[in-house]
C-alpha cells in the first residue's frame, strides 16, 4: 500500500476496528471521523465536536494507529481536529441554567405551543455528576446527546437500579440543551406523564392536538419507560410517537430500571426499537466511586458547615459499608453533617456509627439472585436472557450452573424461588446444577477462580 491512507485503507482498518472495539463503539465514536490526511507520520481526522476529539483522542486512539500499522499505513501517531465549519446555528449563546428550571421550550418567536415538561432539578447537571469506571460510558453518551449536534445512536436508553444517576443524567442533558441549543424544543417527562398526557387527551377528544405536539419537538427525553408496560393504549401511541421522531431524525433518550428485553409486559416491536440504538447499564457504584462522590460532597458542605472537622478514615467507612446506592450514601452524609453541627462535635468514627447505626444495619450487603445473573452474564459474556432461558449449550449452560450454585451460597432463597428466576425451573433442575458445579470445582482450577473472583465481586 506504499504507506500511505488511501480510502481503500481506511475502509479496511475500519473493518478491523468494529472487530477491534465492538459494534457499540466503532458506530459511537470511531464512524463519525473523517480522515483528513497524513502528513510527516501524522494520520489526522476530523472529529464532529471537541467532547468527540477528546473522547477518541483518549480511548481510540491506541486501536486506530495499531490498524493503521497492521493495514501498512507508515504512522507515528494520530491527530485528531474539530471541524472548522461549523453551521452558523449549531452552537448558539449560552442561556442561563436556573435552578429547579421549568420546561424547557422555543423562543417565543418560533411558535408558542405548550409543551408539559416535568421540572429539572438545579443540582443535577454534568458537573455535579461524579464520573467513574461503573457510570463512564452512560457519562460520555450523554455528554454527546447534550452536545445538541447530530449523533449516530438513537434512542440513547440508559438503564441501572435505584440511585445509580439515570435520572440524574437526563436533568443534566435537559440542562446543557437548554444552555447550548435553545432553538430546540426538548420535552422531558416520566413515563407516568406521558401516560396522563395521552388519556387527558382521548378524555378531552384532543387526541390530535396531543400527536401534533409530541411529534413537533426536537428532544424527547423519557425517565421511567418500564412503568407504560402492559398499559396497550399508551405502548401504542408512545411506538408511533418514537417512530414519528426517529424518522424525523430527532433525537430520543430513555431510562428505565433494567434492559429493554428484560422489561416484562412490554410489546416485542417497542423493546426492538428501543434496543436499536446505544444501550448502556450504569452499573452498581464500587468503592472507588463512592469514595469519589462523598469526598465531592463533603467540599460542598463545608461552605455550608465551616470549621465542622471530619476526621480520616470516615468517608472510607461509609464508602465500605453503605453499597446499596448513591442516594442512601448521600443521605447518610447530610444526615451526619447536620447531627454533628447540632451537637458540636467533630465528625469521628464513632459518631458517624452512633448517628448512622440504623442506616449501617439497613446497608449489610445483601445479595440478590437478579445481580447475580447480571454478574455472571457479564463475567461469562453472554446474555442475560439466555442465562435464563432454555437454550442448553455448554457455553451458556455452564455459566447457568455457577449462577445457580452462587444464588444458593450467596442468598437466603429457597430452590424453588431460585428456580423461579430462572426462567421458571423446577428445584430439582437448581439441585443437579449446585451439585455439578461441587464436584467439578475440586478438578477445575479455572471454575473454582472464576467463582471466587464473582463472589468477591457480588460481597463487596
Amino acid at each position: 500500500m506504499g504507506g500511505i491512507m488511501t480510502d481503500e485503507t481506511w475502509g479496511q482498518v475500519c473493518n478491523q476496528l468494529q472487530k477491534a472495539v465492538g459494534q457499540n463503539n466503532y458506530t459511537t465514536w470511531i464512524a463519525p471521523l473523517e480522515p483528513a490526511g497524513l502528513t510527516d507520520g501524522i494520520a489526522s481526522f476530523h472529529a464532529p465536536t471537541k467532547f468527540m476529539r477528546d473522547w477518541v483522542s483518549r480511548n481510540f486512539a491506541e486501536p486506530i494507529l495499531r490498524e493503521l500499522r497492521h493495514a501498512g499505513v507508515t504512522v507515528e501517531r494520530i491527530e485528531i481536529l474539530v471541524h472548522k465549519h461549523r453551521p452558523a446555528n449549531s452552537a448558539p449563546a449560552p442561556a442561563p441554567v436556573r435552578s429547579n428550571a421549568p420546561a424547557m421550550r422555543k423562543p417565543a418567536n418560533a411558535g408558542d405551543a405548550s409543551l408539559p415538561s416535568a421540572p429539572l432539578d438545579g443540582r443535577f447537571t454534568f458537573d455535579s455528576f461524579v464520573v467513574g469506571k461503573p457510570n463512564e460510558l452512560a457519562h460520555a453518551a450523554a455528554k454527546r446527546v447534550a452536545e445538541g449536534g447530530p449523533v449516530s445512536f438513537n434512542p440513547l436508553f440508559l438503564y441501572g437500579g435505584v440511585g445509580l444517576g439515570k435520572t440524574h443524567l437526563m436533568h443534566a442533558i435537559a440542562h446543557d440543551l437548554h444552555q447550548q441549543r435553545p432553538d430546540l424544543r426538548v420535552l422531558y417527562l416520566s413515563a407516568e406523564q406521558f401516560m396522563y398526557r395521552f388519556v387527558q387527551a382521548l378524555r378531552d377528544k384532543q387526541i390530535m392536538d396531543f400527536k401534533e405536539m409530541f411529534r413537533s419537538i426536537d428532544v424527547l427525553m423519557v425517565d421511567d419507560v418500564q412503568f407504560i408496560a402492559g398499559k396497550e393504549s399508551t405502548q401504542e401511541e408512545f411506538f408511533h410517537t418514537f417512530n414519528a421522531l426517529v424518522d424525523q431524525g430527532k433525537q430520543i433518550v430513555i431510562s428505565a430500571d433494567r434492559a429493554p428485553g428484560e422489561i416484562k409486559d412490554l410489546e416485542e416491536r417497542i423493546k426492538s426499537r428501543l434496543s436499536c440504538g446505544l444501550v448502556v447499564d450504569l452499573h452498581p457504584t464500587d468503592y472507588e466511586l463512592r469514595l469519589g462522590i462523598l469526598q465531592t460532597k463533603t467540599e460542598n458542605y463545608r461552605v455550608e458547615y465551616p470549621g465542622l472537622q471530619i476526621a480520616p478514615g470516615v468517608l472510607e467507612f461509609l464508602a465500605h459499608r453503605i453499597t446499596s446506592n448513591v442516594r442512601i450514601l448521600e443521605g447518610a452524609l447530610t444526615r451526619l453533617f447536620a447531627y454533628a453541627s447540632l451537637i458540636g462535635r467533630e465528625i469521628s468514627l464513632d459518631l458517624a456509627q452512633e448517628c448512622l447505626k440504623d442506616q449501617l444495619r439497613q446497608s449489610e450487603r445483601k445479595v440478590t439472585v437478579e445481580e447475580i445473573l447480571r454478574k455472571v452474564a457479564e463475567h461469562y459474556n453472554i446474555r442475560l436472557s439466555d442465562l435464563v432461558g432454555p437454550k442448553r449449550l455448554r457455553a451458556i449452560a455452564r455459566p447457568r450452573q455457577v449462577a445457580m450454585f452462587l444464588s444458593k451460597s450467596l442468598t437466603t432463597r429457597s430452590l424453588p424461588d431460585i428456580g423461579r428466576r430462572f426462567g421458571g425451573r423446577d428445584h430439582t433442575t437448581i439441585m443437579h446444577g449446585i451439585r455439578k458445579i461441587e464436584e467439578l470445582r475440586a478438578s477445575d482450577s479455572q471454575l473454582a477462580e472464576d467463582i471466587d473472583m464473582l463472589r468477591r465481586l457480588l460481597e463487596s
